[in-house]
């Protein structure tokens, strides 16, 4: 797997980029191919297939993979039993659990902080693949980073209004 350009730079320059990588169709290796996110999920489980779907959306390439039991998966990538979700993915040598956004798993690779991954714990209605017909129901939610130095609030996403 190729990896992402890694450069420090500001943060309002950053969102110009983030918003770049969206307008270009995702994120991106320095080659120009889309990042490739490995995605375990359970065959009967359709809200993982929507999430796939906004992740192909964002221009991410997904290899999805059906297992009967995720828990060894879960565990294997040290993710913490609070934050389990009905997903795992793997993506550029972080973890995501459950449905991130791909805004979200743009900007991970894009600043590349000191973390093990990303959660969105249990399955917010709103979040992506979660969403339901009438937007007024969709809840806030936080996106978790977990790793060394513990559970922190990686972005926040309000409730529609």
């Amino acid at each position: 797997m190729r990896h992402l350009e890694r450069t420090r730079r500001s943060p309002g320059l950053l969102a110009l980029i983030g918003l770049g990588l969206l307008m270009a169709g995702g994120c991106r290796t320095a080659d120009g191919d889309a990042t490739r996110i490995q995605v375990f999920k359970t065959a009967t489980c359709g809200c993982c297939t929507k999430w796939i779907d906004h992740l192909e959306a964002a221009g991410f390439e997904v290899e999805a993979r059906d297992l009967p039991d995720l828990a060894s998966v879960k565990s294997a990538n040290g993710v913490p039993n609070e934050l389990t979700s009905c997903h795992t993915a793997l993506v550029d040598g972080y973890v995501l659990e459950g449905h991130v956004p791909a805004a979200d798993i743009e900007r991970l690779l894009t600043e590349r902080p000191d973390v093990r991954g990303l959660a969105v714990p249990e399955m917010p209605l709103g979040s992506p693949g979660m969403e339901h017909p009438d937007p007024s129901r969709h809840e806030a939610y936080d996106v978790l980073s977990f790793g060394p130095a513990g559970v922190r609030v990686y972005a926040s996403h309000p409730a529609a209004s």
